[in-house]
């Protein structure tokens, strides 16, 4: 299913980027599956309608029972700090939700993803970070929306820059774009 093999032991960052319904989910998903490591699932998203209720209620059953579940809409760097150990493999999903949610809660974007990395690189546990390629669009038509765009593609570069892998995922397909990881 996979251009790269997460280490079994350890920990390891990989960012996942596709547009909506690309299968970046359930590659990440696969990919902290078929790890020895305990399967920790950090949810993003609220149900703040049944639309987004039904999208949530997908993505836990197509999980299962073997995940471990903790719903964060904001503080994720404190659950990567405090939460999850060098036995865990996380799964975030998602960084663009998050990235919503902290706009929408007016949280200094900046300064959350100077957190985020400074948790990313003290964290004992393997991470995948599941996010939405917004940036291959057409640009919005609103400033809200603009700001949106660039605050996603600007925490993507530095992610990506901290990342030990980075993937690309279209029609399901997985593009390797850094791969410091052992690949099959």
């Amino acid at each position: 299913m996979s251009a790269i093999h997460l280490p079994k032991h350890g920990p390891f960052s990989l960012l996942v980027l596709g547009g909506a319904r690309s299968g970046k989910s359930a590659y990440g998903e696969g990919l902290v599956a078929a790890s020895a490591a305990r399967h920790v699932y950090l949810a993003t998203a609220e149900a703040h309608d049944g639309e987004m209720a039904v999208r949530i209620a997908h993505h836990r059953s197509r999980r299962g029972e073997r995940w471990r579940t903790i719903e964060e809409p904001l503080a994720i760097a404190d659950i990567l700090r405090n939460e999850v150990g060098g036995g865990d493999a996380v799964l975030v999903d998602c960084l663009t939700l998050w990235l919503s949610n902290l706009m929408g809660a007016e949280w200094n974007v900046q300064t959350a993803t100077d957190d985020l990395l400074d948790a990313i690189s003290v964290c004992k546990a393997g991470i995948v970070f599941i996010s939405n390629e917004v940036g291959w669009g057409i640009v919005p038509d609103n400033e809200m929306a603009r700001r949106f765009r660039d605050e996603a593609g600007r925490m993507h570069q530095r992610i990506a820059g901290q990342a030990d892998g980075v993937v690309a995922v279209m029609a399901g397909l997985p593009l390797v774009l850094k791969a410091p990881l052992a690949q099959s």
